[in-house]
C-alpha cells in the first residue's frame, strides 16, 4: 500500500505522457523521490497498437505505392518494448551517468532499485526549468549560451565518441537549474527509456560526414552521405542533418547563423521535397532515424534560446569527431610509430580548434577590439 511505502504521495502527477505519469513522494526515511508509474493496460494494448499501425500502413501502401513509411512499424516493434521496461530505463540512466561523469554540469537522477519494477521506477527527485525556457534562465541568472554550449557537448560526446545516445531530448526531459551552493548551472537529463546504440562503422562514417560538413568539403560530404544510404539525394540529406539550405552547406554551416529568409526557404522546401524525404528515410540505416529526430529536437531548443548554429557548437562537434576518429585509427593500428603519429595529428588538430576558439573569443570581446584597433593604428602609422 502507498501508506506503507511513503510518508506522503501527491495524487496529482507532475507530468503525464502516453506511457506513464510521474508523482512526487516522500519515502519513510525522508528521501524525496519521483515515482514513474506506467498506465494500466499499456503493456497489453501496445502489441494491438503496433498491429493496427502495420495494417493501416499496408492499406495506405496499396492505395499509394510511393508511400514509404513501413519503417515506422519496424522501429515501433523494436523500441516500444524497451520503453515499456522501466528497469531498462534505469540501467540506461546509470550507464549514461557513468559514461559522462566528467561533465560536472550534468545531473542524472539516481535510481532506487529496491523499490523499482518493470512498471514502476523510483528516482531521486530533481526539479528545474525547461531547457527552452529562456525567461526562467534570465530570472535565475543562468547563462543561455553556456547551457546551449554544454548541451551540445553532451550530445556530441554521446553521438560521436560513445555511440550511446539519449534520443528524446524534448524540453520536458531536459531541465536546467542553478546550484545554490556553487552557483553553477546544471543540466538535468530525464526519461532514459529511448536510446540508440550506434555501430562502430556507422559512427565513423557519421563522424567523417560531419567533419566534411563543417569544413564545407563537398566531395567528402557526397562520399559519406552515399555510404550512409543517401545515394543521389546527398544534398537533401546534408540539408536535413544541418537544418540549413544547400547554399549555406556549400558556403560553410559555421559561417553565419540561420537568417529569417533561410528559415522560410527550409520550411517551404520541406513540403516541396516530401516524396524525396520519405525515400531518404526509407533508405538510410535505421540507426539514423532516431538521430534525425534527436537533431530536430536539439535544433528546436537552440531556436528557442536564439543560439542556433553558433560557432561553439560546431567547434565542440569537431573536437569529438577528431577524438573519435583518432581513437578508432589507433585501435586498428599495430605499429607504435603509426599510433604516435595519429596521436600527434590529433593533438595538433585539437590545438588548431583551441586557437580558432580563442580568436573568436578575442574577436567578440572588448579586449579583442582594443587589440584590433591597436594593430590597425600601428599598421597605418608605419
Amino acid at each position: 500500500q502507498i501508506k506503507e511505502l511513503f510518508v506522503s504521495f501527491e495524487d496529482t502527477p507532475l507530468g503525464a505522457a502516453s506511457l506513464a505519469q510521474v508523482h512526487k513522494a516522500v519515502l519513510q526515511d525522508g528521501r524525496t523521490v519521483a515515482v514513474k508509474i506506467q498506465h494500466p493496460k499499456v503493456q497489453a494494448q501496445s502489441s494491438k497498437d503496433i498491429l493496427l499501425m502495420e495494417v493501416l500502413l499496408l492499406v495506405v501502401k496499396q492505395i499509394f505505392p510511393d508511400f514509404e513509411f513501413m519503417w515506422l512499424v519496424e522501429e515501433a516493434k523494436k523500441n516500444l518494448p524497451l520503453e515499456l521496461d522501466f528497469l531498462n530505463e534505469g540501467r540506461n540512466a546509470e550507464k549514461v551517468a557513468h559514461m559522462l561523469k566528467n561533465f560536472d554540469f550534468l545531473k542524472v537522477p539516481r535510481i532506487y532499485w529496491e523499490l523499482s519494477t518493470r512498471r514502476v521506477l523510483l528516482m531521486e527527485f530533481m526539479e528545474g526549468g525547461q531547457v527552452n525556457d529562456k525567461a526562467y534562465m534570465e530570472r535565475n541568472g543562468i547563462n543561455v549560451n553556456e547551457i546551449s554550449r554544454n548541451l551540445g557537448k553532451l550530445y556530441s560526446e554521446m553521438i560521436f565518441v560513445n555511440g550511446f545516445v539519449h534520443c528524446d531530448p524534448h524540453p520536458g526531459n531536459v531541465l536546467v537549474k542553478k546550484c545554490p551552493a556553487s552557483g553553477k548551472a546544471h543540466i538535468i537529463l530525464l526519461d532514459h527509456g529511448l536510446y540508440q546504440v550506434l555501430s562502430e562503422s556507422f559512427r565513423m562514417d557519421y563522424c567523417r560526414l560531419w567533419q566534411a560538413l563543417i569544413k564545407a568539403d563537398m566531395k567528402r560530404v557526397q562520399k559519406y552521405s552515399r555510404r550512409l544510404g543517401a545515394g543521389d539525394l546527398y544534398p537533401l540529406f546534408a540539408c536535413m542533418l544541418t537544418a540549413r539550405s544547400w547554399e549555406s552547406v556549400n558556403r560553410g554551416i559555421d559561417r553565419s547563423p540561420v537568417s529569417a529568409s533561410e528559415d522560410v526557404e527550409i520550411r517551404s522546401n520541406a513540403a516541396a521535397y516530401l516524396p524525396q524525404i520519405t525515400q531518404l528515410l526509407n533508405n538510410v540505416p535505421r540507426q539514423m532515424l532516431l538521430l534525425l529526430k534527436t537533431n530536430d529536437l536539439l535544433r528546436g531548443i537552440e531556436s528557442a534560446l536564439h543560439t542556433r548554429a553558433s560557432a561553439s557548437s560546431f567547434l565542440n562537434m569537431s573536437r569529438c569527431c577528431i577524438r573519435a576518429v583518432s581513437t578508432y585509427q589507433r585501435s586498428k593500428s599495430h605499429s607504435l610509430y603509426r599510433r604516435a603519429q595519429i596521436s600527434l595529428t590529433e593533438a595538433l588538430s585539437l590545438w588548431q580548434i583551441n586557437l580558432y576558439e580563442l580568436f573568436l573569443w578575442l574577436k567578440g570581446s572588448q579586449l579583442g577590439n582594443w587589440v584590433i584597433a591597436l594593430l590597425s593604428w600601428m599598421h597605418h602609422s608605419t
